[in-house]
């Protein structure tokens, strides 16, 4: 059987969009159910590095402290440069609310 080309495992995502170092790190992101994902408006808290991500699907993380939420908009096949990483998602992180704001 071969895999679904439209779909990839949840840590290698996050190695291949660059939010983890390592892929044992983004492993263990899941496994200590940091990581949360929302496909067709049901929120889910995942729990295995084996759970899949589909285009389209919203994942929501803290990294540092700080909640990331994006979604994912390519698979990606690799771990590339950031230029390449950052075409994968699109930030939905709203802007912290100690941000200067234009007068």
């Amino acid at each position: 059987m071969s895999p679904d080309p439209s779909s990839i495992r949840i840590d290698l995502w996050l190695w291949h969009a660059r939010f983890a170092r390592t892929r044992t790190l983004a492993a263990e992101m899941v496994t200590k159910k940091k990581v949360r994902l929302t496909r067709h408006g049901q929120q889910v808290r995942l729990d295995k590095p084996g759970r899949t991500v589909h285009v389209g699907d919203e994942v929501v993380f803290v990294i540092g402290g700080r909640v990331t939420h994006v979604r994912v908009l390519q698979i990606g096949e690799r771990r590339g440069p950031y230029s390449e990483a950052r075409a994968l998602y699109e930030d939905l992180t709203p802007p912290e609310d100690g941000a200067a704001s234009p007068t």
